[in-house]
């Protein structure tokens, strides 16, 4: 293992048929088996066997959303994505066995009750009859992000993907930001009768999936989804409601504020990411400056994150810089028989790459530390609502920093860095809110689900406006945001983390040994415990709480509202 790097690893199409007849074996023997230790021999020949797969899986999918143009991992993340689902009886069949063994009690012991209730939730979320309806969604998503992928607008002179253009967003020239805008607005716009239609088709599949398992839509199936067992619908609205009430109206003084900061009058869409009157902070130097930047500030942070750093940087395990092709989007993986993270993401020269090497490297170190404290596959990733806490936490962490990486412009870094972390939260539980809306009324034609939306931004973004650009002003921006197509119901996972990475904002002021002992350990416990029961463990607060998302904004409205850039 010390010698690979990501771009040498030998990939082998998965041999399916061969899983499927070990797993049948190992169903008789778990069943069969006469003593604890025997099971737990068979336990760890299954993971032994999972891994593989997965990581086999896994380096076809990241070479895939590396060029979406070649055909050949394009072919492989099909197959596996059409195959998947039909080897998935024979795991739920295993975890049966387990589930059902006399020694059940003797696993509950060793790893703790969280085991079976992430076998329960698989149990719960699948059937053979969504098999066929598992491979549709996959060719729909993969059909999604192929045309985000391979997006070339005209700009400027140049032939830019959607990561390119967003740029232009904050250029010092007014008439070059609208434009740009404009440009990505187009964009969707030629393309909304298919992303109308392939929206239309995932929720009828997607409620149907729900139908086929006894509820009356997709709902509480993307709630299991993201492994949620002690919140549920009812909360997550209370949630959206405190952030209506507390954080639009903090919203909309920032804003306001920039208005008069950059000389406008009124504030449009296409002025929101043009921060200062002077220029936002930009990278002090190049890509690879960047990644070395963030080497030294790691190793720098602790001696758990310098190792960390070396050791993706030795495996080639980021791939960061924009290229045309790559898929648009930023995710963080894992490769279990390596136990190794990968990050890929898509630079931009803005301060979205300092985001990038705090945000989605945040999500790698947990998981490294994960993969080498916990005892099984299943507990390297968490919950995802408690994922998020990871990476959004580690960017306040890198503020001290934050003049390695862009010198004098450091402080408006900052500044504008944790302006758009609050003024995220209220487009976040719209997109989440826009969801349930969707799911809970099929019935809503594509033009009517984006009036849904339109009526959303007015309610948690009253001082977003558009200038008379058609497609974005009648509701039409939702479409940009892959998550809704492709990770149904994880949106708000980012709104609840950035409650949780506040808090650690809060509690690093106040002891930062203490803080960071805390996020350590937060890492460490990956996935072996439930969300409110991990939020304990790292000492954190339950955001669903009355009064929790002013209590978690305090010093972070504190900051802004007493920065210089506010007078």
């Amino acid at each position: 293992m010390a010698d690979f790097t990501f771009s040498t690893l030998k990939y082998e199409r998965p041999d399916f048929t061969e899983v499927e007849q070990l797993f049948e074996k190992l169903v008789k023997q778990v069943q069969e088996a006469a003593a604890y230790e025997g099971l737990k021999e068979l336990l760890k020949k299954a993971e032994r066997v999972q891994n593989k797969l997965m990581t086999a899986c896994t380096i076809a999918s990241i070479r895939h959303t590396l060029d979406t143009t070649d055909t050949y991992y394009e072919k492989e993340d099909e197959y596996i994505n059409n195959t998947i689902p039909t080897v998935m009886p024979k795991f739920l069949a295993f975890d049966a066995a387990v589930m059902n063994s006399p020694f059940r009690d003797d696993i509950e012991k060793e790893y703790g009750k969280q085991y079976f209730a992430q076998k329960e939730l698989n149990r719960k979320t699948f059937c053979e009859a969504n098999i066929p309806l598992m491979q549709q969604e996959a060719k729909l998503t993969n059909e999604y992000q192929k045309i985000m992928a391979t997006a070339a607008i005209e700009f400027e002179g140049q032939t830019l993907n959607l990561y390119g253009v967003q740029k232009y967003f904050e250029h010092e020239d007014r008439e070059v930001r609208r434009a740009a805008v404009r440009a990505y607005s187009d964009f969707y716009h030629s393309n909304e009768k298919r992303l109308e239609e392939i929206w239309e088709e995932l929720i009828t599949i997607r409620n149907q999936m729900g139908k086929n398992l006894g509820y009356a839509n997709f709902i509480p199936v993307g709630y299991m989804q993201q492994g949620r067992t002690d919140y549920g619908e009812k909360e997550v609205a209370a949630f959206r409601e405190q952030v209506r009430t507390e954080l639009v109206p903090l919203c909309e003084q920032l804003y306001a504020a920039q208005a008069k900061r950059i000389g406008v009058d009124t504030l449009m869409f296409y002025d929101e990411k043009r921060v200062f009157p002077d220029g936002n902070a930009v990278p002090a130097g190049d890509d690879d400056f960047m990644v070395e930047e963030a080497r030294k500030m790691y190793h720098k942070i602790s001696p758990e994150t310098g190792e960390f750093i070396d050791f993706m940087i030795e495996h080639e395990l980021m791939d960061l810089k924009n290229k045309p092709g790559k898929a648009a989007t930023g995710y963080m993986t894992f490769l279990p028989d390596y136990r190794a993270p990968f990050v890929f993401s898509n630079f931009n020269q803005t301060i979205f790459d300092m985001q990038v090497l705090t945000h989605e490297l945040g999500h790698a170190f947990a998981g490294y530390m994960a993969m080498r404290e916990q005892p099984i596959t299943e507990y390297y990733s968490e919950s995802t609502d408690i994922a998020e806490i990871h990476s959004m936490s580690m960017e306040q962490f890198s503020y001290p920093y934050a003049e390695a990486f862009f010198g004098k412009d450091a402080d408006k870094f900052r500044f504008a860095h944790l302006q758009e972390a609050i003024t995220f939260v209220p487009f976040g539980v719209a997109v989440d809110e826009f969801q349930h809306i969707c799911y809970a009324n099929p019935e809503l034609t594509p033009k009517e689900r984006t009036a849904e939306w339109k009526k959303l931004e007015e309610k948690y973004m009253p001082w977003r406006k558009y200038d008379a650009d058609d497609f974005f002003d009648r509701g039409g921006f939702w479409y940009h945001k892959l998550h809704i197509y492709l990770y149904p119901f994880y949106y708000i996972n980012y709104t609840l983390t950035t409650m949780g990475a506040m808090e650690f904002k809060k509690k690093n002021y106040e002891n930062h040994e203490t803080a960071w002992q805390d996020y350590l350990n937060l890492c460490k416990c990956g996935g072996s415990m439930s969300y409110l029961e991990t939020l304990r463990y790292a000492n954190l607060s339950n955001p669903f709480e009355p009064g929790s998302v002013a209590r978690a904004m305090e010093v972070a409205k504190q900051e802004l509202m007493n920065s210089p850039f506010m007078r």
